[in-house]
C-alpha cells in the first residue's frame, strides 16, 4: 500500500457534490468490485447522433428528484448480490469521504430494497481504507453536516499509516 490508508467502519456518510446529493449513508463491501449507486428509470436516450444515458436517483433516500444525463459512460456485466450476471451501467462521478474528494466508477444498481443506497466496493477502497466491521460512521465527527444520531455512533475513530 502507497501513503496513508484511513480506517473506515462497516457504514458510513459520504457526499456526491457532482450530483447534489449530500449526507448520503453507505454500506462498505470489500466484496464488491465496483461501487454501486440505486437508481431509477435507467434508459439510453438518443440525442441526434449522440446516444446519452438518462437515470433518476431515489428520492426517498434524500437524493435530488431529477433526471441526470450523462455522455461519459460504459456497459458492463456484475455479478449482483443473488449471484446472478446482469447488465449494468457505469458512471464516473465524484464522492467526498473524510474530507477527500475522489472520482470513481458507479454501477447504476437497483437498490431499493436495500437498506443502504450506495455500496462502496474494493476499486475505491483499495490503498485507501483499511476496515473494521466493529467500527461505524467514523467520518461522521469530520462531516460537519452529518445528522447527530450518525455521529452518536463514532467509536474511537483511528488513523492508520
Amino acid at each position: 500500500m502507497k501513503g496513508k490508508v484511513q480506517l473506515i467502519g462497516a457504514t458510513d456518510i459520504v457526499d456526491l457534490p457532482d450530483l447534489g446529493w449530500f449526507n448520503v449513508p453507505v454500506r462498505i463491501d470489500s466484496g464488491a468490485t465496483t461501487s454501486a449507486i440505486h437508481c431509477s428509470r435507467v434508459k439510453l436516450i438518443k440525442e441526434g447522433d449522440k446516444t446519452r444515458l438518462q437515470f433518476y436517483l431515489d428520492k426517498k433516500k434524500g437524493a435530488p428528484q431529477q433526471s441526470y444525463i450523462v455522455d461519459n459512460y460504459k456497459e458492463t456485466v456484475v455479478r449482483n448480490s443473488s449471484g446472478k450476471e446482469e447488465k449494468r451501467y457505469v458512471i464516473k462521478t465524484g464522492i467526498r469521504i473524510f474530507g477527500k474528494k475522489v472520482r470513481t466508477e458507479f454501477s447504476l444498481a437497483n437498490r431499493k430494497k436495500m437498506q443502504y443506497p450506495i455500496l462502496l466496493g474494493r476499486k475505491l477502497l483499495k490503498d485507501r481504507f483499511i476496515i473494521d466491521v466493529s467500527q461505524k460512521n467514523l467520518s461522521a465527527s469530520r462531516h460537519s453536516n452529518a445528522p447527530d444520531h450518525l455521529k452518536s455512533d463514532i467509536e474511537n475513530p483511528r488513523h492508520h499509516s
